[in-house]
C-alpha cells in the first residue's frame, strides 16, 4: 500500500482518515486521556494533512500546538478561553484575536514527512490510553519541527 500523500505515513492496515475517525470518536466521549487532548490531536492531524486546513490556513492549529508544547493543557485551555471570550457577542469592538505571534511559517510546500504521525499515536489502531499523552506530545513536537 502507498504511503499517505500528505503525511508520508504507511497506510497499512488503516488509512489516516480511518484512524482520525476512530480518534474523534474517543475524543467526543470526553474521557481522559483522549477528550482533553482533542484540540491538540485535531491540530496535529490538520497540519499533517494540509488539504484539510480551514480558512485560517492553520493559524489556530499552529498557535494551539505552540501553546501545548510551551505549557501543556493549562496553556491550551487559556488560549481556548481567550478565543471563546473574544467570539462572544458581548464583546464590544469585535472579537479579540485568539492567535498571537504564532503565524504558521511560510513554506513553498507543506512538509511531506513527519517523525511521528497519527499511525504512531494509534499504536495498534485503538489509541490505547497507556502513554497516550506522551504519544500526542511527540506528535505535536514532530508536527511543529517539520513545519519550522
Amino acid at each position: 500500500m502507498e504511503p499517505c500523500a500528505e503525511c508520508g505515513a504507511p497506510m497499512d492496515p488503516r488509512s489516516c482518515d480511518e484512524l482520525f475517525q476512530t480518534l474523534l470518536a474517543l475524543d467526543h466521549a470526553r474521557q481522559a486521556p483522549w477528550g482533553p487532548l482533542h484540540g491538540v490531536s485535531v491540530a496535529c492531524f490538520l497540519l499533517q494533512h494540509p488539504s484539510r486546513l480551514p480558512a485560517d490556513n492553520g493559524a489556530r492549529a499552529w498557535a494551539l500546538l505552540h501553546a501545548y508544547l510551551a505549557g501543556g493543557l493549562d496553556e491550551v485551555n487559556q488560549l481556548v478561553g481567550r478565543a471563546r471570550r473574544g467570539n462572544s457577542h458581548r464583546v464590544k469592538g469585535g472579537p479579540a484575536p485568539a492567535v498571537r505571534d504564532t503565524a504558521l511559517p511560510h513554506r513553498d510546500a507543506p512538509p511531506s514527512r513527519f517523525s511521528a504521525t497519527i499511525h504512531d499515536v494509534a499504536v495498534d489502531g485503538s489509541f490505547p490510553s497507556a502513554e497516550f499523552t506522551e504519544r500526542v506530545t511527540a506528535w505535536a513536537a514532530a508536527t511543529v519541527d517539520a513545519w519550522s
